[in-house]
């Protein structure tokens, strides 16, 4: 039997690799596995006992430089200790062979298994947390995850921005947007889509700043593309596809500054004249917009339904009106006159075009048609009449402060009168 200072050696094969393996007990000892594990990093020596339990004997076995190794010893603590050493060594030939030391070769051996556990290869690992490392200019990648995943606790990560515009669009008409309004939105948004198929978490502010300058036109016009933009960025807050709890890239842009213009009206005798060429179907297009207010876009949705010429007003539905809100308009004499023998079914104003045929009869008679002009024309010289910045804006689905801006004195009371006083030639003879 030979001593602990006298291993038994089997020479392995060549390509025998030269790993810790297990080892089967010879059959003369019945042991059914070892007793304990020795380990030094990533290297476990097992304890084995064999014999009767008068005189017990243990032993380890391990490989070693290709051989295979077995010690016995008549004490536990002996085995142990002879474990240990044998451990550390096999150990030792490892780290020199990787030209890691123990401790670097223990640390390599947990980290491989945590991210194995978690299905990663280690050099992917690292890698990836390189370039992050780089990204974050030295920060902790800790401390970005951790923020990160505060500010989009919630969030549904990854939409892409054209995949967004018919669930935006849908949403906006069961909240009972118009379809001109409709039309607009859907025209800004797709456009932006275009220039940005990503998700909508990558978007930043610069890039729709950049974006929108690059539309040119009026500022009054690039205001209102951002507008869309800003309510799209909204809806997609609202609905978890952005941060709920921080102000959207969109709001971080600035609108454009729009300087005071001068708002164009008719005068009386323009009015007139301009009634006075009309075709028949162009005239209740004229004269709502110049004796009611009404937008271009509001007349085309009107109905003769909602103009009651008895009771002198014109009901504007809230899917009707620009501003998404049910507006009562009063009828003035002059219009009801303009109206009554046209007055019947369906569409007031049958061609959605209409203004584009009307706009060419300014010229015809040696002037400009200035945009919405007959909008401002009648908001205008009502307040030279009513004096209520209130009442008109009302009437007219517009802020008070904007009344009192852009229309206040540039009309008199006196051609205020004179311009509800155009009537058509002959006067229509009312039955109300």
């Amino acid at each position: 039997m030979p001593t602990a200072a006298q291993p038994l050696i089997d020479t392995l094969s060549e390509d025998m690799p030269d790993l810790l393996r297990p080892i089967k007990v010879q059959k003369r000892c019945a042991s059914a596995g070892p007793i304990l594990q020795v380990k030094s990093g990533s290297v476990t020596v097992p304890v084995y006992r064999c014999g009767d339990g008068r005189l017990p004997r243990f032993f380890i076995a391990y490989y070693r430089n290709g051989q295979r190794v077995r010690q016995s010893f008549s004490t536990i603590d002996e085995a142990k200790r002879e474990a240990q050493v044998a451990a550390r060594q096999i150990a030792a030939g490892l780290a020199k062979a990787t030209g890691l030391s123990i401790a670097e070769r223990e640390a390599y051996d947990a980290a491989k298994a945590i991210l194995e556990a978690a299905g990663i290869p280690l050099l992917s690992a690292v890698e990836e947390y390189a370039q992050c490392r780089k990204i974050l200019e030295g920060k902790s990648l800790l401390a970005a995850v951790s923020d990160y995943a505060q500010r989009n606790k919630g969030v549904r990560i990854g939409a892409k921005l054209p995949d967004l515009i018919e669930e935006f669009l849908a949403a906006k008409k069961q909240d009972g947007a118009s379809d001109r309004y409709l039309y607009q939105l859907k025209s800004d948004v797709k456009r932006f889509a275009e220039a940005f198929p990503l998700p909508i978490l990558h978007i930043k502010s610069h890039q729709i700043d950049e974006w929108l300058r690059k539309l040119g036109g009026a500022p009054r016009t690039r205001n209102t593309v951002h507008t869309s933009i800003r309510t799209f960025f909204s809806w997609a807050k609202a609905r978890s596809y952005l941060p709920k709890n921080e102000a959207t890239e969109a709001e971080a842009v600035s609108k454009v500054k729009v300087g005071d213009t001068e708002t164009g009206i008719f005068t009386p005798a323009q009015i007139k004249s301009l009634l006075a060429i009309a075709t028949l179907e162009m005239i209740p297009f004229i004269a709502i917009g110049a004796f009611a207010g009404l937008r271009a876009a509001e007349i085309a949705r009107l109905d003769w339904s909602a103009v009651d010429l008895k009771r002198k007003i014109i009901h504007l539905r809230a899917d009707q009106a620009k501003t998404a809100s049910r507006r009562i308009i009063p009828v003035s004499d002059n219009l009801r006159d303009w109206l009554l023998p046209r007055a019947g079914k369906g569409r007031v104003v049958p061609n959605a075009e209409m203004q584009k045929k009307v706009a060419p009869l300014a010229r015809i008679l040696g002037f400009e048609w200035p945009n919405n002009v007959l909008r401002h024309s009648f908001i205008s010289y009502r307040i030279a009449i009513v004096k209520s910045a209130e009442q008109v804006a009302l009437e007219a689905g517009n802020s008070p402060t904007i009344i009192f801006k852009h229309y206040r004195e540039l009309a008199t009371e006196e051609q205020a009168n004179e311009w509800f006083g155009v009537f058509p030639l002959p006067p229509v003879l009312s039955a109300f």
